[in-house]
C-alpha cells in the first residue's frame, strides 16, 4: 500500500499522484480504514491493485475528481473476511475517470462475515475499457475454486449508481452477485449507459432488490419487487 489513513478523523487529501507498475500485487493507491470524514479530491492513481480501497470502520468518505488506471478500480472492501463483523457507510464517489482497470466501482465481501456496507453513491463516472465496470461481489474468494457457501453475509444496502457512462472490456458490464442469505437491498441504477467494443454487453443481477430509473443500458432482468 502506498498511502493509508487508519483511525483518522477530518482528513483533506488532494492533488495526489500515486503510481506503481500494473503487475505489482497488493499496491493499493489509497487505503482508508477506521476513518471518518475524509475527502480525497483531484488525484491521479495507477497501481497493481485498488486505486482506492475503503474498508471497515470507515464513514463519511468522499472521493471526487479521481483518475484511476491501471489497477483494480475504486473498491469498498473487502469486508467480512474470516467471519469478521465489518461496517462501511456514507460513501460518495463523484466524478471519477476509470480507464483500463479490472474493475470500475466495486463492493466486495466474503461469505460468512457480518455487518453492512450501506448508503453508497457512485456518481458521474466515466469508464474506458474496464473489465467489470459496475460490480457487487458477495462471493469474493482468494482461491481458484469457489469458497464454501455460508449462511451469513455483510448486508449491502442503499447503493446508487447515477450517470455512469463508457465502455466495458467484457461482455458483462454490470454484475450484481449478491448473497442468497442476505440479498442486496435498495440498489438503484439511474442513467447508466455502458457499451462494448464491436458488440453488445449484458447485466447479470442475482439476489438483488433494485430500481432502474431513466436510461439504463444494459438493464438488469429484475425489478424492485423481486424480494
Amino acid at each position: 500500500m502506498h498511502l493509508t489513513f487508519d483511525g483518522c478523523v477530518n482528513v483533506e487529501a488532494s492533488n495526489l499522484v500515486v503510481t506503481a507498475p500494473e503487475e505489482s500485487p497488493n499496491t493499493d493507491g489509497i487505503h482508508v480504514t477506521n476513518t471518518q470524514n475524509i475527502r480525497i479530491t483531484r488525484s491521479t492513481i495507477g497501481t497493481g491493485d485498488d486505486c482506492i480501497s475503503i474498508v471497515s470502520g470507515s464513514q463519511r468518505v468522499m472521493a471526487q475528481d479521481i483518475t484511476c488506471g491501471p489497477g483494480h478500480g475504486i473498491s469498498i472492501g473487502s469486508l467480512g473476511k474470516d467471519g469478521s463483523e465489518d461496517y462501511v457507510s456514507d460513501v460518495v464517489v463523484d466524478g471519477a475517470k476509470i480507464s483500463g482497470t479490472t474493475n470500475g466501482v466495486r463492493i466486495k465481501t466474503w461469505q460468512g462475515g457480518s455487518g453492512f456496507a450501506r448508503d453508497v453513491k457512485f456518481l458521474n463516472v466515466e469508464m474506458n475499457n474496464v473489465t467489470n465496470p459496475i460490480i457487487i461481489d458477495q462471493d469474493y474468494c482468494d482461491q481458484d475454486k469457489a469458497c464454501k457457501e455460508q449462511n451469513s453475509a455483510v448486508q449491502v444496502q442503499n447503493v446508487l449508481y447515477q450517470n455512469i457512462r463508457g465502455s466495458s472490456a467484457s461482455d458483462v458490464a454490470i454484475k450484481f452477485d449478491c448473497s442468497k442469505s442476505h440479498p442486496c437491498l435498495g440498489v438503484v441504477l439511474q442513467d447508466v449507459k455502458l457499451g462494448g467494443d464491436g458488440g453488445g454487453v449484458t447485466a447479470q443481477c442475482d439476489n438483488v432488490n433494485m430500481d432502474q430509473l431513466g436510461d439504463v443500458s444494459p438493464s438488469c432482468p429484475c425489478s424492485a419487487d423481486n424480494y
